[in-house]
């Protein structure tokens, strides 16, 4: 490790000196590495593993902010050593854990460990950390401790990778990879309060596999439950609200992390509800989320970082929070596309819990309510136990394309007569829910005369409509469309297309004229809704929950749905529909319109398991994921060719095999882009070679002529690991 240049030392001092070892917030992939300092006097005791540090760079006196990872006597460097300038806090934020998670969270992404620092660790807030202080007397602070308010998390991009044959769920062609329970066994106190009961499974099934710290895949019951505070929620929520209760009775934390607020609600009402009958202390839960403001989020933070065990809810990044003595880490409906981070380097939730799970030895539970392919293939291997409902639980679904009509107009009808009846019917007693495929009024518009798309005149957008009498608009820049024609027959009437939540409520209100019709969409979007009767019409994933749960649900747009191109569209509109179908009351029928064949057969006989086995099937006889692993590399032909025969160069013999590469195709501007498909057996070798590569490119940038002295050209080569998205 090397560093700048600092305080002598003397050849012949034995003196012994302490070396902090840092992790630079850095925007660089080539500084992607613990640096060496040493520790002055003045700072013994307070730059200790995990606090926040700032220290000197080698060029142009600057300063840079990190964080200690270790203290040693023993340098790695043989020169001279630069000294950390400033403690700015006394508290260890970056935990062993966490630091561990991260390292290998990025390597198996071929990306930066700052970044995925910058996702665990909330941006310092000085009065809250003081005021958090005062009340822990066991941690030191300095006599002069820093007030920097803007001590935030630098933003940065990708990391070297090392090497690590084990990394998440990279496991091997035997996949026999153990969880490693290297410090899970903590000294901890159990809680004395009477466990939750968890129902809808075989007596002490789930009980039993969360006291040997299991892995598994549990089916939640698809129906809907009040909470003792008198909400109305999925029985998912309740389900696991009661895991963690039974993990805090054990004495360990819990880490609940589902998709979006909506099902962060209903999980923390399912928690408040235990509160309220005494079977936990609200203290004990953590709620760490996007949606709270700096000051509470880095409070909720600090208080996960005390030594006694909690309960901790929240979204992707809840992942990352420190705990006191993991025993579980739980995801509800792990395939929501909201898992997957959008920030470098892109990991989803379900592979940061699998590597959590492997270096605590936690408990690991997906529930949902349609198995992914990915815990499918997790299940096949045997790395992960499937836990089925005892008694089961079958929803009432009936598929419209299985009833036979006289009627030839009623085939082609958006609503057939079936679903008209079990509505009218339905709304006597109370709500029913009516799931559409777009938000808005008419999400696409056409010529009159041609019947062509109509597109923006600016950038080629798609034109939409917000309501009946409202000026056209574009989808993409927004732009009016106030004296368009068309393209190919110089036209300039439009006639509206599809039927997005808004029209189909106005068509649902003119159809049932004393019925109120809510709309729950991305522009206004409901948690729950009362048991008087209404029609409730949801966009996919913004359906409230029904107080008593719904009374029908008509599942509408199902071959629109479906005719979108993605490698995972069954598999979604499988999840989005039995979400859906879920929110209804016991053997409250499920109307599903347009869709016929193994789809709905699935849901009819509500085997999503055995769907996901056949779409594994598939995919692995394809080479699609999650049977392999992709890496997409984008950037000059030149930068790409490198990386690519690097690869082949890393990957050899037999497991060349193992690794083919598509492309390259043009991208976008002068970019290229090929796709590497890889075994996860030969995952760290892949991920490292081109973590080198885009090492190599960034260190080979230089300064064009006339710029100033630290501008450095942008980066040619960017890797992006386990993207799905670009084989859509």
């Amino acid at each position: 490790m090397t560093s700048a240049a600092g305080a002598d030392r003397a050849p012949g001092d034995i003196t012994q000196v302490l070396v902090a070892r840092v992790m630079l917030e850095s925007l660089l992939p080539q500084l992607d590495r613990l640096f060496d300092y040493r520790i002055p006097d003045h700072l013994v005791g307070l730059a200790v593993p995990g606090v926040r540090v700032k220290v000197p760079l080698r060029s142009a006196g600057r300063v840079s902010r990190g964080y200690v990872i270790e203290v040693t006597s023993d340098a790695d460097y043989s020169g001279t050593l630069s000294e950390v300038d400033e403690v700015v806090s006394p508290v260890p934020v970056l935990t062993a854990e966490v630091w561990a998670l991260a390292r290998r969270v990025a390597d198996r992404a071929a990306g930066n460990a700052s970044d995925v620092v910058r996702l665990a660790v909330p941006p310092r807030q000085v009065r809250v950390e003081k005021a958090w202080q005062a009340r822990q007397p066991a941690v030191a602070r300095p006599e002069s401790e820093t007030t920097d308010s803007e001590d935030t998390v630098a933003d940065t991009t990708d990391a070297e990778a090392t090497d690590a044959d084990t990394v998440g769920a990279e496991t091997t062609d035997a996949d026999t990879v153990g969880a490693d329970t290297a410090g899970a066994e903590a000294m901890v106190t159990p809680e004395t309060r009477t466990p939750a009961q968890i129902t809808g499974y075989g007596p002490g099934a789930v009980e039993s596999a969360l006291a040997r710290r299991a892995r598994f895949a549990l089916a939640a019951v698809p129906t809907v439950t009040q909470t003792s505070t008198g909400a109305w929620v999925g029985q998912w929520a309740t389900t696991l609200a009661a895991m963690a209760v039974f993990t805090l009775g054990l004495g360990r934390s819990s880490i609940l992390v589902v998709p979006d607020y909506r099902d962060q609600d209903q999980l923390e009402a399912a928690l408040q509800g235990l509160v309220s009958v005494g079977l936990l202390a609200a203290e004990s839960i953590a709620r760490v989320d996007a949606r709270q403001s700096n000051s509470e989020r880095y409070a909720r933070f600090l208080s996960c970082l005390e030594e006694r065990p909690k309960i901790i809810v929240g979204n992707r990044s809840a992942i990352y929070a420190p705990a006191h003595a993991l025993g579980l880490i739980a995801l509800w409906d792990e395939a929501d596309p909201l898992h997957n981070e959008p920030l470098s380097p892109y990991v989803a939730s379900r592979d940061v819990a699998l590597i959590r799970q492997q270096q605590s030895g936690a408990a690991l539970a997906f529930v949902s309510h349609s198995q992914s392919t990915f815990v499918q293939r997790l299940v096949e291997l045997d790395f992960l136990e499937e836990i089925a409902q005892n008694p089961r639980f079958l929803p009432h679904v009936v598929p419209t394309s299985a009833q036979a009509s006289t009627d030839r107009f009623a085939q082609y009808a958006r609503i057939p007569t079936t679903a008209w009846n079990t509505a009218r019917k339905a709304l006597e007693t109370g709500p029913v829910l009516v799931q559409v495929a777009r938000p808005g009024y008419a999400p696409v518009l056409a010529c009159s005369s041609c019947a062509k798309p109509a597109h923006c005149q600016v950038c080629e957008g798609p034109l939409q409509a917000a309501s009946r009498n409202a000026r056209p608009s574009c989808g993409w820049c927004g732009a009016i469309a106030a004296q368009w024609s068309c393209h190919y027959c110089e036209g300039t009437n439009f006639r509206l297309v599809g039927n997005g939540s808004t029209r189909t409520a106005e068509d649902l209100g003119k159809a049932f004229p004393k019925t109120r019709v809510i709309v729950s969409d991305g522009t206004r979007s409901l948690t729950d809704v009362s048991a008087a009767p209404a029609l409730v019409v949801a966009t996919r994933g913004a359906e409230p929950v029904a107080a008593g749960g719904y009374h029908a649900v008509l599942l509408l747009d199902g071959e629109r749905m479906l005719a979108r191109e993605s490698l995972t569209v069954a598999e979604e509109c499988l999840r989005w529909w039995s979400n859906a179908i879920a929110l209804a009351a016991p053997r409250a029928p499920a109307i599903i319109v347009g869709v016929g064949g193994e789809l709905a057969r699935t849901l009819v006989t509500w085997q999503q398991g055995r769907f996901a086995a056949s779409e594994l099937a598939d995919r692995r006889t394809l080479r699609f994921p999650p049977a392999i692993r992709l890496a997409t590399v984008r950037g000059t032909p030149e930068s790409v060719a490198s990386a690519v025969k690097e690869l082949h160069d890393s990957v050899r013999g037999e497991d060349s095999a193992k690794m083919d590469v598509l492309g390259p195709v043009p991208d976008e501007g002068e970019f290229v882009r090929s796709i590497v498909r890889f075994d996860y057996s030969v995952g760290a070798t892949v991920a490292t070679t081109l973590r080198a590569a885009v090492i190599k490119n960034a260190a080979n940038r230089r300064k064009p002529a006339g710029r100033p002295t630290n501008y450095r050209t942008p980066p040619t080569l960017r890797v992006r690991f386990d993207d799905t998205e670009i084989l859509d």
